[in-house]
């Protein structure tokens, strides 16, 4: 069962810094809802384990996140794929691109697609899409919080 979700946040920050921000395990695992722990294998591969509730089915999800197609600082996929056991598995993947507008906004827009399979799939598609919407709007909703503070919390250091 595949949707594709899209969003846009206006991000309080210049473009290299949330190109950093969308970069950096720290910030990454901060914003993805349910994560407990991500970790970086490499500068493209990371491993996560997230725990989500879809509905009744509460699952613990042990998978890989990937950045792909990276063309700095403008754009790139962050996909992620996890193993749920029982409840089954979700995977998606979300194109992420970056758009200057002045020197301190960056405008954020997202098209994300999702699949769930298993048990989870059987909750019916309504339930599934309406939780990845919010997911996804969760996901870039704290990210646009964390680096618009972050900016200026840096800038009163500088």
């Amino acid at each position: 069962m595949a949707m594709v979700i899209e969003g846009e946040e206006r991000i309080s920050a210049p473009i290299d810094v949330v190109w950093r921000a969308l970069n950096d395990p720290e910030i990454l695992k901060a914003c993805i809802p349910g994560c407990e722990n991500l970790e970086k294998k490499s500068d493209t591969e990371l491993e996560a384990t997230v725990t989500l509730k879809i509905g009744p089915i509460k699952a613990k999800f042990n998978g890989s996140v990937e950045l792909s197609n990276l063309n700095p600082p403008y754009s790139y996929t962050i996909s992620g794929e996890g193993k749920g056991g029982i409840a089954g598995f979700a995977k998606g993947s979300a194109d992420v691109t970056l758009k200057e507008d002045g020197p301190d906004t960056t405008i954020l827009t997202y098209a994300a697609k999702a699949d769930v399979g298993g048990k989870m799939a059987q909750l019916g598609s309504r339930l599934i899409e309406s939780t990845s919407k919010k997911l996804a709007a969760q996901f870039f909703g704290d990210f646009n919080t964390q680096v618009s503070g972050g900016a200026s919390a840096e800038e009163a250091t500088a």
